[in-house]
């Protein structure tokens, strides 16, 4: 629901048909008082199995904004165990907490119990899954997305679980992410934006570059409707009031990883386009856009402002207060079977801090000004190896003058 704190979706999948009913009511206390019902849409996998499952969507509505609620979900055939969530706070003047991660895999999901237990202990309001789940959802004629989702139940049944499409997603154009996730707007989860608090957050598909043969206009369409969005965000009276712009997409534009990945190229196809057209840099820039989240390289980089391959540090002794270009963070490494991404041995002057542990990185929007960005090892038990405020008094193209 773009960020409407009054209400939530909440989504399952049965193997047989049955109805679709929420039942929900206000903690403490938990008397599932209320009822919503949905509908179920049915979903085949392409496998040679054709396997085929029921995914429930039911939209719980007139939440109190920041109310914890107790839920179950299912049919008088059956119930899940109950679950909780908290709605979402109102308006622009608080501080969301988000985990952010590409990349976990059902095989070695190093961080995922460590997020699980962030999560119970309520220290986010959101995830953001920037691509590339469960390695591959579609394998074993989609067992192992059925797999995947239990796995992250604890996690994503709890706080929003926002994704975008990452190239392991791709098999029969992209189905089981289409199906399976219940984003905002209606394109399936593929291009769509939301508010939370003082930030405007942007997820895109990376992978319209990449896999022409779904049809080569994807790339115009989505290029043109990240520029309407960018538009609107960018009306006065509204980037006031949600001044941070974030965007998440899989394949960054730049890294200095040791493979050939298309961030490795000096003129990368997401930096640059097709042809030269339809490249995201200079979109993103034009609209003054502040932070860009990206997975796909297994590890963590941290870049210094950057458009362009030259740096726009704020100053030398703080880089990033009122830097003059967009900031990038690229954090792919929460763990799946093809292991991490070494890096190449000397980084370009582009690039601020590489770490190759398995971890994720915590967003704190503290505020209109203050951002709080921090990277979670696994391997070092939890410890925070990195850390950095990214402060700007002014957003907007004109921050960059």
């Amino acid at each position: 629901m773009r960020g409407d704190p009054t209400a939530m979706t909440v989504t399952w999948t049965t193997f047989s048909p049955a109805s679709s009913i929420v039942e929900f009511g206000p903690e403490p206390g938990g008397a599932l008082t209320a009822s919503a019902k949905g509908q179920a849409s049915r979903f085949v996998d392409g496998g040679w199995l054709h396997r085929s499952m029921f995914i429930h969507r039911v939209t719980l509505r007139g939440l109190a904004p920041g109310q914890r609620y107790a839920y179950r979900c299912g049919s008088p055939r059956g119930w899940s165990r109950p679950y909780s969530f908290r709605a979402l706070q109102n308006g622009t003047d608080w501080s969301p907490r988000l985990a952010v991660f590409g990349d976990m895999g059902n095989i070695n999901p190093q961080s995922l119990p460590r997020l699980q237990g962030d999560t119970q202990q309520g220290l986010y309001d959101a995830v953001l899954h920037v691509g590339d789940f469960a390695y591959d959802m579609d394998q074993g004629n989609a067992r192992v997305g059925d797999a995947f989702m239990r796995k992250i139940e604890p996690v994503a049944a709890s706080v929003p679980y926002m994704t975008c499409p990452g190239n392991h997603e791709e098999k029969y154009n992209f189905s089981n992410y289409r199906a399976r996730f219940s984003m905002p707007g209606n394109t399936e989860g593929l291009w769509y934006s939301w508010d939370i608090g003082p930030a405007h957050i942007i997820s895109f598909s990376t992978e319209v570059y990449f896999y022409l043969q779904y049809g080569r206009q994807l790339v115009p369409e989505q290029y043109q409707w990240l520029e309407r969005d960018l538009q609107e965000a960018s009306r006065p009276e509204r980037r006031r009031q949600h001044p941070w712009i974030i965007t998440m997409g899989h394949r960054p534009m730049y890294c200095s990883n040791n493979d050939h990945d298309d961030c490795t190229e000096h003129e990368s196809i997401i930096r640059r386009g097709l042809q030269h057209q339809y490249g995201l840099e200079d979109l993103f820039y034009k609209y003054g856009v502040d932070l860009e989240l990206w997975a796909h390289e297994h590890s963590y980089e941290r870049l210094w402002p950057v458009y362009n391959y030259q740096v726009y540090n704020g100053s030398a002794s703080s880089p990033y207060t009122n830097p003059r270009a967009p900031v990038h963070i690229i954090t792919g490494s929460a763990g799946c079977k093809e292991r991490l991404d070494p890096f190449v041995p000397r980084p370009r002057e582009w690039s601020a801090l590489r770490i190759e542990d398995y971890g994720y990185t915590r967003l704190h929007i503290a505020n209109r000004s203050h951002i709080w960005l921090e990277q979670v090892s696994d391997d070092q038990d939890g410890k925070v190896v990195d850390g950095v405020w990214v402060i700007k008094n002014l957003h907007g193209p004109e921050a960059w003058h």
